[in-house]
């Protein structure tokens, strides 16, 4: 598809003691778009996740490793992927935000990036919550703090998005050209409800594609009691600032 389009995808994807699931998901990612790269950053997992992305990449010229010097918060590592990509000499003209441990499916590339090259959008989500999409494997209260943060940051910030927690989203240049990523405060999972309302607010058109989340099978998730209070904080900030 990107030979179709024009269009160079560039995967950002997160890493903090994925060594179990990394390779499995590039293998995922290529089998299905053999012609995006990815970014690998890695916030120097001490299981050596960083040491085989940096072998992987060495052998494979789509993908790249960027180094960070400690676990800072997925929004940070993020805003580091997003310039890095933005000042590649390959000019990347998408970029992705998705997860490494196959709560999202590869599978699903194609069709966020056509939601930005054919359906005219500037930025598209892979959405839990509307039509089609779903989770799968999840315990009821995961259930629970996914609905009701959902609704939470809806109902403060006047979002119309279904699903304004979800991670895995497909940028254009143009959002994170136009976009102040150093403002953005929040430095755990609240950064994607930050994003999402920075980039209403700047006007740009976003569509929601149904996803199907699944459960992690391998490794710990990164969620906590102290990251989803960060969010519920950050996003009441943001409602005040207006």
């Amino acid at each position: 598809m990107p030979e179709d389009t024009g269009a160079r995808p560039l995967v950002l994807l997160p890493t903090y003691n994925e060594r179990e699931n990394l390779e499995g998901i590039l293998d995922a990612i290529f089998a299905v778009q053999p012609d995006f790269h990815v970014l690998v950053i890695d916030d120097a997992s001490p299981d050596g996740t960083g040491e085989l992305a940096d072998r992987r990449a060495a052998a494979d010229e789509r993908v790249a490793v960027l180094h960070r010097s400690g676990k800072q918060g997925l929004g940070k590592a993020y805003v580091a992927g997003f310039e890095w990509g933005l000042a590649h000499a390959r000019g990347y003209t998408h970029l992705f935000e998705m997860d490494a441990d196959f709560s999202h499916d590869p599978r699903y590339l194609g069709a966020l990036l056509r939601a930005c090259t054919e359906g005219g959008a500037d930025m598209s989500i892979g959405s839990r919550y509307v039509p089609g999409g779903g989770t799968r494997g999840w315990p009821w209260h995961r259930q629970l703090l996914s609905r009701g943060g959902g609704l939470y940051a809806r109902t403060l910030l006047g979002l119309e998005i279904r699903d304004p927690t979800a991670g895995f989203i497909c940028f254009t240049r143009r959002v994170l050209e136009t976009l102040d990523l150093h403002a953005l405060a929040t430095r755990g999972y609240g950064f994607q409800i930050e994003l999402k309302y920075r980039a209403v607010r700047a006007g740009m058109r976003i569509l929601e594609v149904p996803i199907v989340f699944v459960e992690r099978e391998r490794g710990q998730s990164k969620m906590d009691a102290k990251i989803a209070a960060e969010a519920l904080v950050k996003v009441l900030g943001l409602r005040l600032r207006g």
